[in-house]
């Protein structure tokens, strides 16, 4: 089975959507993440919910994570004030990700490979140099599972084990 066979249709924003704006359509619609495009419709990044999270932890919190707790709540309560006023293309230039990208003829298991590579929930599938879908994490284990390609009595059996550990 290769990637455009199971790929699908996913919200895309443009590189220069308000920050704010992304971080509302992921919570609103439970994204894992977004796709984001140049106006030409070329791929720019494939931004994880994580990396968005991210952009509103200080910078000081991030390098020493027992600072958070003793930041005053009034001041986490106004974390995402830091997207306001700032666009995608504005918070991805200050940090260069390596883009979960697959061929449409690359295989399930090429796409899992990226996804665990880059520890990323979703790989945007190219076709032509153009967007062609994307495939989430629970996309491919539920194609992968349906698909006999895991053993579901071993699946099992191994789920057990794990259980009784």
């Amino acid at each position: 089975m290769r990637a455009a066979e199971i790929d699908e249709e996913f919200p895309v924003v443009d590189v220069d959507t308000p920050a704010l704006e992304a971080a509302r359509m992921l919570a609103e619609h439970s994204l894992l993440g977004i796709v984001v495009l140049t106006a030409d419709g070329q791929l720019y990044a494939v931004l994880p919910a994580s990396e968005v999270v991210r952009f509103i932890v200080p910078s000081y919190i991030q390098d020493d994570p027992l600072l958070a707790s003793v930041i005053a709540e009034s001041a986490a309560d106004r974390a995402a004030e830091k997207l306001g006023g700032k666009t995608i293309r504005e918070l991805l230039s200050q940090h260069q990700l390596t883009m979960p990208v697959a061929n449409a003829d690359d295989t399930i298991i090429e796409v899992a490979a990226i996804m665990v590579r880059l520890r990323s929930p979703l790989v945007a599938v190219m076709k032509q140099g153009k967007l062609h879908g994307v495939i989430t994490a629970s996309r491919l284990l539920a194609v992968t599972l349906s698909g006999g390609l895991i053993d579901n009595r071993q699946l099992l059996s191994n789920c057990e084990r794990a259980a009784i550990v």
